[in-house]
């Protein structure tokens, strides 16, 4: 019996069929059409896009965008032989062929993360020869694997809150257009979150907890960073431990300086809610409008120091009405913990 196996073995080699190389497909990354389903990229992903094996490295960020109180899982590869540069602005300089993968996902009920959870959608940001595109796939019934959804989706939910009581979200899935939108920088895609200063942290991996700007760099995946302690870093929103106007700073620059940056899709608003932009009007800081209207609620300025209920930037975080709500994509309902956040931060301004 083993020896017709091992000759059905050996014929099997002869013909020429090998097995398929473990890894992720990194010449039907780099293709111009986008794959239908996303096991086609042969990425090692487990757990229904939550969890992976060789060939991504997991990686979190200081302070990520709020997605309607979506659990999110990051990972990143890059071609063989092939490392990220590092830039001390703006996302790290990534080589042709690297994918960046974020797949969202609920639990029952948001006190318990890891409990009945259920994913959504996995977006893939994959750098082409041409520049980066965006992609979103959606998850089936069965989990089993995710289907390329380039119009978008609409998936109404109901979780149980950090209070114990029903939320109701209407998770939407971006369209291509949409994609654009938001990750657009000087009239290119590029990625929002894997800044140096916003992987300056430590992070659990397999082989131990480590600063990500050191373990890149030790495992291969970055060259030129400085040691951690001299790269810039962007504060933890929800870290009490930390300063008050970082942390709130930090939020503004991931929730909105996707849009209100001088190179960005707002730019014409004259608002920037960037990390690196200075105090002052720009900021928003006694800045009137540059088109009034019902966005503005009545108020005259974005941030009125020591009122946060004068403040038209608190009036649009606190809304969930389309036309009225900041950022008016990627969620449906208020992250009032957020709000709090920035309400504190512009009460205490003198």
């Amino acid at each position: 019996m083993i020896r017709r196996l091992a000759a059905s073995a050996a014929a099997f080699l002869c013909l020429g069929a090998a097995p398929a190389p473990a890894g992720p497909d990194f010449d039907l990354l780099k293709a111009e059409a986008p794959a239908p389903k996303l096991s086609d990229y042969r990425l090692p992903l487990d757990d229904a896009g939550r969890a992976a094996g060789s060939g991504l490295t997991p990686y979190a960020l200081n302070t990520p965008l709020f997605s309607d109180y979506a659990e999110k899982y990051r990972f990143v590869a890059l071609p063989p032989g092939t490392k990220a540069g590092y830039r001390p602005e703006g996302a790290l300089d990534f080589p042709v062929g690297t994918v960046l993968v974020k797949t969202f996902a609920y639990p029952a009920d948001l006190r318990r993360p890891n409990e009945k959870v259920r994913s959504l959608e996995t977006r893939l940001l994959i750098r082409k020869p041409a520049g980066w595109t965006a992609q979103a796939y959606v998850w089936n019934a069965d989990q089993s694997d995710a289907v390329l959804k380039r119009a978008g989706a609409r998936i109404p939910l109901e979780v149980v809150d950090a209070g114990g009581k029903p939320l109701r979200i209407d998770y939407a899935v971006p369209n291509q257009n949409q994609c654009k939108e938001c990750h657009q920088l000087d009239k290119a895609i590029s990625p929002l979150g894997p800044k140096a200063r916003n992987l300056n942290g430590d992070f659990a991996f397999a082989s131990g907890r480590e600063n990500q700007l050191a373990h890149w760099t030790r495992v291969g995946l970055l060259s030129g960073g400085p040691a951690p302690a001299k790269a810039p870093r962007t504060a933890r929103w929800d870290d009490p431990t930390e300063p008050l106007a970082a942390r709130a700073r930090a939020y503004l620059d991931a929730n909105c300086a996707h849009c209100h940056h001088p190179n960005a899709i707002a730019s014409n608003s004259g608002l920037f809610l960037q990390w690196e932009q200075a105090e002052g009007p720009a900021l928003g800081i006694g800045k009137r409008p540059v088109a009034a209207g019902r966005g503005s609620g009545g108020l005259e300025v974005a941030i009125a120091p020591g009122h946060p209920e004068a403040s038209i930037l608190v009036h649009r975080m606190a809304s969930d009405e389309p036309g009225v709500m900041m950022p008016e994509l990627g969620r449906s309902v208020t992250h009032h913990e957020g709000l709090a956040l920035v309400r504190q931060w512009i009460a205490q301004m003198r």
